[in-house]
């Protein structure tokens, strides 16, 4: 009588159907398997968040990046899924190879989106698209690969020890959500603030690679010929060779694309707990550009004209007791304090490296004029809204809100009626707020729906603006680096509690700046037809 699974001829592959022959016994390699599906999880995860806080920082719009990536991704891992069928009769091999492939593909991305934002972004044209076309590609093929990984694990957990299906599902799906909750909370507080983008995605391509090629080469081995044996080793080999590589010039390879991105002057490239900051120039008589996570926050051409029109119309009135809302470069500060009557100046700005380069660069302190030494200033380290939450006491009589620009999803709660109800809790009965609305020219619906905001929290605004230099970067809060039409002027919003609007007094502080500040009477009649035309919900609180 022939047994169900009778021995295999010396030399040749068992059947896909017969149980595995296993250098362990069945439970210990069950567990094995298990975590090596934890592995690959936390892997994939990070491979997902990589893509979206790369794209997020080059391209903006995280709400839009995220939802690209993640979309795309999803779609991609069902249809892995439905191909992965054709290789369950090898799922050994076919294991090694898809993980082969997603750690050379996901490991070198970064490093991949990185280089085409640098060299090719700023070409225009068709190559403007480039990085978006090539988050695309990424999010599509590392989607394929993770979701072909799941019926080939499925099917090695089965060739150890056959079960009811569902149980099958449940541990797998088990290690699968625990892995990813693992690589979830890796990549932002160790991978990104330890080794960075890229050496992170390398180092996460190192564990993928490794983790799959162990378990089948030591778990499976007896699966695989000895040449396809031979052929899986010197892949994996040959993908560790190739991130390696990559991981030994990631250095002068950030270096090279930081310096075509911000320019050839860059002294100071930071990663805080906040955020990226990148100083350029601001020594031997450079002007100085602060960028932001890669946008660039101040610009040395226009800098000056920006600031004085941020601050000098707010404290043409009382100003004893000023607070600004962001502003940790300490240049909105500066002009604060030339006015001498100022008795207290509060700062509050969530990242405290800001702050620590803005006291002690010596580019930067130059620039404000060591305005954070003055006894007068004292700064706290918190989130805007979340302190004048905390707040109390009708205290100011001036706020300027010196905050990331309103398009920046990230920085949209900083412009709701909330906030704007917040402030003027703080604000003396004839105090005033200014706001930095973003550019009136290029993004209109974002300036008149800020003015929207400011009203339906019992504001009366002035809106003015003021025109920027023709070349080169916007000196305005978040301008991404090789932005093609940078927009040229600043929109700003005077605000005032109660029905009456704040009057616009230029003052004396640098005329050539500020003469043509106001708005004219055709814009504050597009202010009432965009407001009219918009949905209340835009207006008075744009979604965070």
């Amino acid at each position: 009588m022939i047994e169900p699974h009778a021995p295999a001829p010396p030399g040749a592959p068992p059947s896909w159907t017969s149980p595995a022959r296993l250098p362990v016994r069945p439970r210990t390699g069950r567990f094995l398997v298990l975590a090596c599906v934890f592995v690959c999880a936390a892997c994939g995860l990070v491979y997902e968040l990589e893509l979206v806080a790369f794209a997020s920082y080059l391209m903006g719009d995280s709400v839009t990046q995220a939802s690209v990536v993640l979309s795309v991704m999803v779609f991609a891992m069902g249809i892995g899924s439905l191909g992965a069928k054709r290789l369950r009769r090898h799922a050994a091999a076919g294991f090694v190879a898809v993980e082969a492939a997603l750690a050379l593909v996901g490991g070198c991305s970064a490093m991949a989106l990185y280089a085409v934002f640098a060299w090719t972004a700023g070409w225009g044209g068709l190559w403007a698209a480039g990085p978006r076309c090539l988050l695309v590609a990424f999010s599509l093929a590392i989607g394929l690969l993770i979701g072909a990984e799941v019926p080939l694990l499925m099917e090695l957990i089965q060739r150890i020890r056959r079960q009811d299906a569902g149980g099958a599902v449940a541990d797998l799906f088990a290690a699968d959500y625990v892995g990813a909750l693992v690589g979830g909370l890796a990549f932002p507080f160790l991978l990104l603030p330890f080794l960075g983008q890229l050496t992170g995605a390398l180092l996460t391509g190192t564990v993928n690679v490794v983790a799959g090629g162990a378990l089948v080469l030591g778990l499976f081995r007896r699966d695989l010929g000895r040449r396809a044996r031979r052929l899986l080793l010197l892949t994996g080999l040959a993908v560790l060779g190739v991130l390696a590589c990559a991981a030994a010039l990631a250095g002068d390879f950030e270096r090279a694309a930081r310096h075509a991105v911000y320019g050839g002057d860059v002294r100071v490239a930071v990663r805080t707990g906040v955020q990226e900051i990148v100083l350029a120039g601001g020594t031997r008589g450079r002007p100085l550009d602060l960028f932001l996570d890669g946008r660039l926050r101040v610009g040395g051409r226009d800098e000056r004209r920006y600031h004085e029109a941020l601050v000098h119309p707010a404290l043409t009135g009382p100003h004893a007791r000023v607070l600004i809302l962001g502003g940790g470069d300490g240049l909105a500060a500066r002009e604060v304090l030339r006015h001498r009557d100022v008795d207290r100046l509060d700062l509050v700005e969530l990242d405290p490296g800001l702050v620590e380069l803005a006291r002690r660069d010596p580019g930067l302190a130059a620039l404000n004029a060591h305005a954070l030494a003055d006894p007068r200033v004292h700064v706290t380290t918190a989130d805007a809204l979340a302190w004048l939450r905390g707040a109390r006491g009708r205290a100011y009589d001036v706020v300027i809100a010196d905050l990331p620009d309103p398009g920046i999803t990230a920085g949209a709660k900083l412009y709701s009626q909330e906030f704007y109800g917040l402030a003027r809790r703080v604000l003396a009965p004839h105090g005033r707020l200014v706001v930095h609305a973003g550019p009136v020219a290029a993004r209109p619906r974002a300036y008149w729906t800020v003015a929207a905001s400011l009203r339906a929290a019992g504001f009366a605004v002035s809106p003015y603006r003021v025109p920027g230099h023709d070349s080169g970067f916007a000196a305005g809060p978040d301008r991404s680096p090789g932005a093609t039409r940078a927009p040229h002027d600043w929109g700003f919003l005077l605000a005032a509690p109660g029905p009456a609007p704040p009057p616009l007094r230029l003052g004396t502080w640098r005329p050539d700046t500020l003469t043509q500040a106001r708005l004219t009477a055709d814009a504050r009649a597009a202010d009432r037809t965009r407001i009219d035309g918009l949905p209340a919900s835009t207006l008075v609180r744009p979604r965070y």
